[in-house]
């Protein structure tokens, strides 16, 4: 069952195919200071319900990761990158990492959160 999140505007609004099994808090710089709770997906199982106009995007670094934010209220919506998972980006299978804490009628607290250590890993 599909799972609707929205910013705290309501301008950018984004749903995906189904509740994530658990979501990840990330130490990096930039997902600290964003309090974001990771959940990711294929990018067939995300789908972006409004206008793409409503999303501005932050390029960090490498420039590698597309970091979007709500272009209103500046709430950190969602990421578009390559597969990290073995360390090295995959490109042939991209993520799309959504900030889980966005999801609308969802329990975040049912879901176990692991934790990635992104402050000493990059």
């Amino acid at each position: 069952m599909p799972i609707e999140a929205s910013c705290h505007c309501g301008e950018t609004v984004f749903e995906v195919t189904e509740a994530p099994a658990s979501v990840t808090r990330c130490t990096c710089s930039l997902c600290a200071k964003r309090g974001a709770l990771w959940a990711y997906y294929t990018p067939a199982q995300f789908r972006l319900l409004s206008p793409p106009e409503s999303v501005a995007t932050y390029l960090w670094g490498s420039r590698t990761v597309k970091h979007h934010f709500c272009a209103s209220c500046g709430c950190g919506t969602f990421s578009e990158s390559p597969d990290w998972s073995t360390g090295k980006p995959d490109f042939d299978n991209p993520k799309v990492a959504v900030n889980a804490r966005l999801f609308d009628d969802f329990d975040l607290d049912a879901v176990p959160v692991n934790m990635i250590d992104g402050r000493n890993l990059w």
